[in-house]
């Protein structure tokens, strides 16, 4: 059985930072591809940042040049560095990891970008 705790949210002012982080727990970390979305009030969840095992990343062009995402596949963690933060950015952000054995989400951790 797979789970995702998320960890990091937090009450920021914009253009501060924040570094989200997923700890993945059961067994076969290195098969996921491993990604972050969001859901902000009254709006669908999005996908924010994706990584896959070999590191490879892809993201959603409101976050390209702020966020960074990465994973420690010795750790079983996923971490999203958050920079340049914009009010735009509060959400609840979910880790979630996908692969042929299933797909699996975190509970979320709320960000607040709020002067």
């Amino acid at each position: 059985q797979v789970q995702l705790v998320e960890s990091g949210g937090g009450l920021v002012q914009p253009g501060g930072t924040l570094r989200l982080s997923c700890t993945f727990s059961g067994s076969s970390f290195r098969i996921y591809v491993m990604g972050w979305y969001r859901q902000a009030p009254g709006k669908q969840r999005e996908l924010v940042a994706a990584i896959t095992s070999s590191g490879r990343t892809d993201y959603a062009d409101s976050v390209k040049g702020r966020f960074t995402c990465s994973r420690d596949n010795a750790k079983n963690t996923v971490d999203l560095q958050m920079n340049s933060l914009k009010p735009e950015d509060t959400a609840v952000y979910y880790c979630r990891a996908h692969g042929a054995l299933g797909a699996y989400w975190g509970q979320g951790t709320q960000v607040t970008v709020s002067s």
